[in-house]
């Protein structure tokens, strides 16, 4: 599956009552998701000495398609196709790698 056919079918299970009520519940969706991936692995690490077992993938898979939907559906709220933004975000990382700017702080490196 392509990620904009993705985007298109995650945002038909959306059902917020305004656009205003879908933009703050995306990003706080999304926020929440990703701490959910975070404290598995966190617990993966404080509790099972860092050994990631298929159970944990599988509990982790879950949580990053909570993450891809929220994800998804912010995206769409923008007004932006999922694929254009892994393009971008792709262009972003690969002028940062040539330049030798991959470490470093600020957004505009």
């Amino acid at each position: 599956m392509e990620l904009n056919e993705y985007q298109r079918v995650a945002k038909t299970t959306a059902v917020y009552t305004s656009a205003e009520q879908q933009l703050v519940c995306t990003v706080l969706g999304l926020n929440g998701e990703a701490g959910e991936v975070a404290e598995k692995i966190k617990k993966i690490i404080r509790d099972k000495n860092s050994m990631i077992g298929d159970a944990d993938r599988k509990e982790i898979q879950k949580e990053l398609g909570d993450v891809l939907w929220y994800l998804s559906v912010l995206a769409d709220t923008l007004g932006l196709e999922l694929e254009e933004v892994a393009v971008m975000n792709l262009e972003k990382l690969r002028s940062r790698y040539q330049r030798g700017a991959i470490h470093g702080q600020g957004d505009n490196r």
